[in-house]
């Protein structure tokens, strides 16, 4: 077995650059603000756009916004 295939199986949490340890990936505010801008404002108008179809069609509020 070639050495360099087993350094590929190595966990990057033991990597280090000129002998400092790196510390491991972490989630920050960034990633949770871009993580809510692609999945959270989507998913939150397909269901207004969902509640506003109803209620134009049917005539019925089922949102949640009805009850303010």
């Amino acid at each position: 077995m070639p050495e360099g295939a087993t350094d590929k199986k190595r966990k990057t949490s033991d990597s280090s650059v000129m002998g400092h340890r790196l510390p491991e990936p972490r989630p920050t505010l960034w990633a949770a603000f871009w993580a809510f801008v692609y999945f959270g404002l989507p998913v939150l108008a397909v269901g207004l756009l969902l509640d506003f179809l109803v209620q134009w069609g049917m005539g019925r509020c089922v949102g949640l916004w009805c009850y303010f």
